[in-house]
């Protein structure tokens, strides 16, 4: 199988530790991944800010550098919500572009069969399910039972874990102070959990959850699902 890696904007300017978690894991599996230098920004955010010009060339670029892979994968589950929901449907075959792209936690447990990644985690990790995983992709527990297959893990429940973080893009620009206290709700969440760390599945979130975390001074840290698998 050859995987293309859509690395996402945020994730190559801030996070570059996911994108290379994720080609980590993969290619330890023994699957070929490759980086399409042309890839840009899958148009989301000039979506979400009323530019559906600018968002509709995006997606137009994104199918015509993302054709021919078996597969594509993101460190992202709001990127990937955005491609079928969106950019798919700029494509000859929307079904076919929809099919082919995948969040990190559904290409390992839906396309290749794989819970045990081979690695290993030591302390104890509760789980943020994000919005776009949650309600628009719908992952369920595949990153739970990565995250459980790992040896050495203690996964713990996290209190109102369906509740927003208030990250929401340019919700947290507009509204920040509506924002801010979603943040103060879930980081008080995190650290009653008695968690090390919180995991996530979106860069975007654990920007937002990690910032809220050192400016409060806590020992929790913030990780995305891929650098756990990765180990």
């Amino acid at each position: 199988m050859r995987v293309a890696l859509f690395v996402t904007c945020l994730a190559d300017t801030l996070q570059p530790s996911a994108g290379r978690a994720t080609v980590a894991v993969l290619e330890r599996l023994g699957i070929e991944v490759a980086f399409p230098r042309a890839q840009t920004c899958c148009g989301q955010l000039h979506l979400n800010a009323g530019h559906p010009d600018v968002a509709a060339a995006l997606a137009a670029r994104f199918v015509d550098v993302f054709a021919g892979f078996d597969a594509v994968v993101a460190p992202s589950g709001s990127c990937v919500a955005h491609v079928r929901t969106h950019v798919a449907s700029h494509a000859a075959d929307p079904d076919d572009v929809a099919g082919r792209t995948f969040e990190l936690s559904e290409l390992l447990v839906d396309r290749l069969g794989v819970v045990d990644v081979g690695s290993r985690f030591e302390g104890a990790l509760t789980y943020h399910p994000t919005c776009h995983s949650l309600r628009t992709l719908r992952l369920g527990d595949r990153p739970e039972s990565l995250l459980r297959a790992l040896p050495g893990v203690e996964l713990r429940p996290l209190a109102d874990a369906a509740e927003c973080c208030g990250f929401g893009g340019l919700f947290s620009v507009r509204n920040a102070d509506v924002s801010s206290a979603m943040l103060a709700d879930k980081l008080r969440c995190i650290e009653s959990s008695g968690a090390d760390a919180v995991c996530a599945c979106d860069a975007s979130c654990l920007l937002h959850i990690g910032g809220g975390l050192e400016r409060r001074g806590s020992a929790v840290r913030a990780i995305h699902l891929a650098e756990v698998l990765a180990g």
